[in-house]
């Protein structure tokens, strides 16, 4: 006897991706962004406190040549920026440097520590404070 089998035919199946991989796939993708987004701000605020600090040192530096240059004593008063300009190198706008997060430069009296604040201090985290 001959058998005669018949295979089911089966339809085939059609390529492409279920809801519920897409699903797993966009919560992988959330979580992603969700540990990585708050770092990289965290690390921005960060780089940009640490190059105002060091655009303070410069401006600090600049103040203090700009006083033993010109007989400055301890609560004299300079005109910022003219009087410290050449004693500071300036950025490619030819001009000081400024704080990248906004702030403005506010020089004290000459023989203050700092000679110079940042406007924003310490209302940011972290703080725009020359140590």
């Amino acid at each position: 006897m001959k058998e005669n089998s018949m295979k089911k035919v089966e339809p085939p199946r059609k390529a492409g991706f279920t809801l519920v991989e897409i699903m797993i796939v966009v919560a992988i993708i959330g979580l992603l962004a969700a540990i990585a987004i708050p770092n990289f701000v965290h690390s921005r605020a960060r780089s940009q406190a640490t190059a105002c600090i060091n655009n303070m040192r410069q401006i600090d530096s600049a103040i203090q040549q700009f006083s033993m240059e010109n007989g400055k004593k301890s609560g004299d008063t300079i005109n910022y920026p003219n009087d410290i300009t050449p004693f500071i190198k300036l950025n490619a706008n030819n001009m000081i440097p400024v704080c990248p997060a906004s702030g403005t430069y506010i020089p004290t009296l000459v023989g203050n520590i700092p000679s110079v604040l940042c406007s924003l201090g310490s209302t940011v985290d972290p703080p725009h404070i020359l140590p």
